[in-house]
């Protein structure tokens, strides 16, 4: 499913146009990574949580030549999902 499937699926569920479901799913993609950049978790319960994992900074090698490089440190997004999503999607 792309995006505009779920958008579709979520006008056809919600009884909207697709131009609202479209605007809805944009602002709850928003809001979600508006909170990751202040380093916030967004819990939605029975869904899953998202949060930002922070990465050290660590030493690896490249593996055509063997020299050791710095791998610097960042951020990346995390989902855990919740338990009424890892039931529906258990086979």
């Amino acid at each position: 499913m792309n995006k505009s499937d779920l958008i579709a699926s979520v006008a056809n569920l919600a009884s909207l146009k697709k131009t609202d479901a479209e605007k809805a799913i944009d602002a709850v993609f928003e809001s979600i990574t508006h909170a990751l950049k202040k380093k916030q978790e967004v819990r939605l319960i029975g869904f899953g949580t998202f949060a930002v994992a922070e990465r050290p900074a660590t030493e690896g090698r490249n593996p055509r030549t063997g020299a050791k490089i710095n791998i610097p440190a960042k951020c990346l997004p995390k989902f855990r999902p919740g338990k009424q999503l890892k039931e529906a999607v258990e086979l």
